[in-house]
């Protein structure tokens, strides 16, 4: 019998935009945090096991807000993202303090899982239908002449906020749904004309269809994505480091994108009609507030997720 899907939060991040710990922030009145809701639609789908990837330091924030409530539900555990955890030949460059990246967050769960499992965000609400979506695609596909894997996509007009401007991943897939790529866009905002990007600082815009699909960075993987991240750390240690030492960054996307350039990888793209929200600014927090209540009120949530 397969393995039961585990879920890996990717929670080291410090949210530089918004200034200071954002993934613990209440958003509701009775003192839930966008966890709470990605940890209870987890739940629901058929998650029984998350793993959060923090920092050392921030572990007894975490424990406090997450295993006297989600904890009582489902197994917890903590793997610690850490600029020291490196090959044995690399020395740290001098002036680093930026962690190495989303794949190298998921490598430091490397003891912790083996078998299939999904990656989320902690300070992104993604709606439970992403959950539902990727926990039966892990459960009902293996590993055969490529790797199976799957990506949570939205459209991108449910994934933009009015406070500023946003970065998204804007899929590029083939005509069964299967991802070919993934382009990175870093400055996406609505304006007049329509959604649109500009790679120039604003000096050129350019418009995106409302229903673009994007990644939210919501992955599901099989376990032969660890042996790959393996792999590939000591690639990005040797040539993009160098290159860029303060500032590179080892991308769970651009891992995606290379198995399948590769044709190591098939990567199905669930589509999910849920409308995210996150607190990218301080700005967003009362929306967040009103949507999560919202839902609330419509019985879509229980008054307090975890009674």
């Amino acid at each position: 019998m397969a393995k039961k899907p585990t879920l890996i939060i990717m929670a080291a991040g410090m949210g530089s935009r918004y200034g200071g710990l954002k993934q613990v922030d209440t958003v509701t009145d009775t003192g839930e945090i966008i966890l709470d809701f990605s940890l209870y639609d987890a739940m629901m789908a058929g998650f029984d096991r998350a793993i959060f990837v923090i920092r050392k330091e921030h572990r007894d924030i975490f424990r406090e807000l997450v295993d006297e409530r989600a904890g009582r539900f489902m197994e917890i555990e903590y793997a610690y993202q850490a600029l020291t955890d490196i090959p044995d030949w690399v020395e740290i460059p001098e002036g680093r303090e930026k962690p190495w990246g989303t794949s190298h967050a998921i490598l430091a769960c490397r003891d912790l899982v083996d078998g299939p499992f999904a990656v989320i965000n902690a300070d992104d609400y993604y709606g439970p239908g992403g959950y539902v979506s990727v926990y039966e695609y892990l459960t009902e596909h293996e590993d055969g002449e490529k790797y199976e894997y799957c990506m949570a996509g939205y459209k991108l007009e449910n994934t933009i906020t009015e406070n500023g401007h946003v970065s998204r991943g804007v899929c590029e897939m083939d005509e069964n749904g299967f991802l070919q790529g993934v382009k990175e866009r870093k400055k996406i905002m609505q304006r007049p004309e329509g959604i649109c990007f500009t790679e120039d600082d604003g000096a050129t815009w350019n418009v995106l269809p409302n229903d673009t699909l994007v990644s939210m960075n919501f992955w599901g993987f099989t376990a032969s994505m660890i042996d790959e991240l393996k792999a590939g750390i000591e690639d990005f240690f040797r040539n993009d480091v160098p290159a860029n030492p303060l500032k590179s960054e080892y991308l769970l996307p651009l891992t995606v994108d290379k198995l399948i350039k590769d044709g190591k990888a098939n990567v199905k793209v669930l589509k999910c009609s849920d409308k995210w929200c996150g607190v990218t600014y301080k700005e967003d927090k009362q929306s967040v507030h009103d949507e999560l209540q919202a839902k609330k009120d419509k019985g879509e949530y229980p008054e307090k997720l975890w009674k």
